[in-house]
């Protein structure tokens, strides 16, 4: 779009945006005062101190501001549309949270929770609704090609091809790519198997395949061909490792020219880790992260493991007494368990349970190792000649674990996630795709815990880690620990 036309339309929208806020706030206020028995006219008839009229004119801007914090206001061309959809969401709840704590403290008495609840619904709903209409009507001009941008592609490898295939398929973007750059012997080479017709020119190099793109220019030529041709956008999709000095001079010629140029992110074809675009004060950076990405799912989550430890810890407090007399009245040495064990990024922590061993167990570990009945570097005997009479039941029933609350409660353990492991067990670690398990926060249960515990293969477990890490979601966790009560009932391949 032009600079002009996307200026216009997006002082448009800003200001739009102020008036649904303003009508959600008067319709809130308007149906509570329905709701407590004011008439239309005395609610026309309100007198409003200047103070509140301030105060509503800096929560106008504030909200704005807030806005533009989610990047609301930046293109979202290439954005998913529930993108947009959860951003506004996100947006008007810290504006509503806002609000609020300005009515604490300003003491604003027309500004009840009700009210609070009624407006974040109305404003929720229209800018939600507004943003769906609004993206609607631009994917229908570019459908009808208006609004449209070029672009060109640097580079003809996997992931070039990949990219501009879901370009080409999403043409409500409004995008058209106009072709590919590259050197002759790299499109010949990732361009296999596509009909190839050469028209060789004094400053073009032009290979046409198939789908009807060709490569328009080598990386000689490029400054050239950008400055006879319309170019939008420049995507860079080649291979760092080894052509990290063309891609440079590529983004500076961009540069000169005032192209905007946009990178693949996962420019190392790493296979497993995602890619998010972070800022250091005034250093842009691209993280490749393999766990979970930080974000408002994660701080639920510790939220959660917060809140929920605490009260079980609460609720639990007399089984925890009687199995600690129980456990000092039949066997010598002490009530809990604490060994070290490896978590969050390999942080070594202490682990708290129920002691279900005699004393000195761990020292035996050798004298038994020919007894072990589990693969890996994991060592456990399902009939352990080491378990007490009592341990024996706290481990059937998983209630020698519910000490690892605390753990939770301190930070070192998650509810949910891959069982911290010994450091002995560690050691034995002989692959390095087992350690990804290590890019989360261990849990008290997981997926292992879940589908038969000491009966799954070491190999099998770690890949059941992964694939938590990999499918990670809070529903996830919620069914983990849904499936976990019955689990436990059944005693599940408990050793």
């Amino acid at each position: 779009m032009i600079p002009i036309r996307r200026g216009i339309l997006l002082n448009a929208l800003k200001l739009f945006d102020l008036v649904l806020i303003t009508g959600s706030f008067l319709l809130a206020t308007g149906l509570i005062r329905r709701e407590s028995g004011a008439m239309l006219s005395d609610f026309l008839s309100i007198r409003i101190k200047v103070s509140d009229l301030v105060l509503f004119l800096v929560s106008l801007a504030l909200w704005h501001i807030i806005f533009s914090a989610f990047g609301l206001y930046e293109s979202r061309r290439m954005s998913r549309r529930t993108t947009d959809a959860v951003d506004t969401v996100k947006a008007t709840t810290v504006g509503v949270v806002l609000i609020g704590v300005a009515a604490l403290v300003f003491r604003i008495g027309t500004v009840s929770l009700r009210f609070l609840l009624v407006f974040w619904a109305t404003t929720t709903a229209v800018t939600v609704i507004h943003r769906v209409l609004l993206r609607f009507v631009l994917e229908g001009i570019r459908l009808r090609g208006r609004n449209l941008r070029t672009m060109l592609i640097v580079g003809t490898n996997s992931r070039a091809l990949e990219f501009a295939s879901r370009i080409e398929a999403s043409s409500e973007l409004g995008y058209r790519i106009i072709g590919f750059v590259d050197q002759e012997w790299t499109a010949l080479k990732n361009f296999n198997g596509f009909r190839r017709l050469i028209n060789f020119s004094e400053h073009q190099l032009r290979f046409r395949f198939k789908r009807g793109h060709s490569v328009v220019s080598d990386f000689a030529h490029l400054s050239s061909f950008l400055r006879d041709n319309v170019v939008d956008e420049i995507i860079i999709a080649l291979p760092f490792a080894s052509l990290h000095p063309q891609a440079a001079r590529i983004a500076m010629q961009c540069e000169e020219q005032g192209i905007t140029t946009r990178v693949l992110p996962n420019i190392f074809d790493l296979k497993v880790a995602r890619a998010r675009a972070d800022e250091l004060e005034d250093t842009s950076l691209i993280t490749n992260y393999t766990g979970v990405a930080e974000s408002w799912p994660v701080l639920v989550k510790r939220g959660l493991d917060i809140v929920v430890s605490a009260i079980l810890l609460v609720l639990l407090a007399p089984l925890l007494l009687l199995v600690a007399i129980l456990i000092k009245v039949t066997s010598p040495g002490p009530v809990l368990f604490i060994q070290n064990r490896v978590g969050y990024n390999k942080r070594r922590f202490k682990v708290y349970k129920f002691r279900t061993m005699t004393p000195g167990a761990e020292h035996k570990i050798k004298e038994l190792e020919h007894l072990n009945e589990v693969s890996g570097p994991v060592f456990k005997i399902k009939n352990d000649p080491r378990i007490t009479p009592v341990g024996k039941l706290l481990r059937k029933t998983s209630i020698d674990e519910l000490p690892q609350l605390f753990n939770v409660l301190k930070g070192d353990m998650s509810l949910v996630g891959p069982r911290p492991l010994p450091e002995r067990d560690y050691a034995g670690f002989n692959q390095d795709w087992q350690r990804r398990r290590f890019s989360v926060r261990p849990g008290i249960t997981c997926l292992w815990q879940i589908n038969g515990r000491s009966s799954i293969a070491f190999d099998k477990w770690m890949q059941l880690d992964l694939e938590y890490i990999d499918r990670w979601s809070l529903w996830l966790d919620f069914e983990i620990l849904l499936r976990t009560i019955p689990a436990v009932l059944k005693g599940s391949g408990a050793a």
